[in-house]
């Protein structure tokens, strides 16, 4: 799904925001061949062809990076898939909920991969392949894959875990209501990819980390391999606490309920970022 290999379109890479990232993931060694812009006085940037659509690029691209705003993110979406992209990360947060939902659908019925929205993207250290905005000088490579709810938490156990055991792949799933990767998604591609170590970074509202873990040890994860962290554990109930996603409805979504339960399935709980460091037996 994500490798050195793929092919890469950065859409909204000529603004100040896009450009930057852009730039940092052909640095880190990132195959990026496109741009897609609105922008029709820019036709080159970093060395990169800009185009007002895919359809102009006369290559192939298989994944596509999103730093459109939200109200045009639909309409970025909707140009890659019927470009042939299979796996897109929206960066751009506070997307439309029926846009997503019509993305999500598109999505299944094309067999698009989707990340986020509101996601800080996917790095693959041992292939020097990141897409997304996270700061890879906190990404030493190792054997620990992370999946993500959230950029700020994701990067900063990144930089705790770069001094142990180190991060293989980190996958951001993203902060808003409406996302196209959900936790037991993420442990799918992570055992796709032959990985086993895998530190989950929740936070309050839903049973999406629940779910998750449980499906994980259905496909054959250890739970004494599983790892998990939550952020907002004295969120009060009913306010939203920075992610859109993020509130608490009801019981099950309270960090005392999660915890609880996913020690009953055998995963270690962590307080701290930093005590992922040493989280796992040799």
């Amino acid at each position: 799904m994500f490798s050195k290999f793929n092919k890469v379109c950065v859409y909204g890479g000529t603004g100040k925001y896009g450009s930057y990232h852009m730039k940092k993931m052909i640095e880190y060694g990132t195959n990026v061949v496109c741009c897609v812009s609105k922008n029709k006085y820019i036709d080159k940037i970093d060395g990169i062809n800009v185009y007002q659509s895919l359809r102009e690029f006369d290559g192939e691209v298989d994944t596509a990076i999103f730093f459109v705003p939200a109200q045009n993110v639909l309409e970025a979406f909707s140009d890659a898939i019927e470009n042939g992209v299979k796996n897109i990360v929206i960066i751009t947060e506070h997307v439309p909920v029926h846009d997503s939902l019509k993305m999500l659908k598109l999505a299944k019925s094309k067999g698009v991969n989707i990340l986020g929205p509101n996601c800080p993207g996917v790095i693959h250290t041992h292939e020097n392949f990141k897409v997304g905005i996270m700061p890879e000088k906190y990404f030493k490579p190792g054997n620990v894959a992370i999946i993500s709810r959230s950029g700020t938490l994701m990067y900063e156990t990144a930089k705790h875990l770069s001094d142990g055991p180190g991060v293989s792949i980190a996958l951001g799933l993203g902060g808003d209501p409406i996302v196209g990767t959900n936790v037991a998604e993420g442990f799918e591609i992570l055992k796709g990819l032959g990985y086993e170590k895998v530190l989950l970074i929740g936070e309050i509202g839903g049973e999406d980390e629940i779910r998750g873990v449980e499906y994980a040890i259905k496909i054959g994860f250890s739970p004494e391999n599983i790892v998990a962290f939550f952020a907002g554990r004295h969120a009060p109930e009913g306010k939203r606490m920075g992610h859109a996603g993020a509130i608490i409805e009801g019981e099950r979504g309270k960090i005392s309920f999660k915890e609880s339960y996913l020690k009953q399935l055998g995963v270690r709980m962590v307080n701290f970022p930093w005590e992922v460091r040493n989280a796992w037996k040799s």
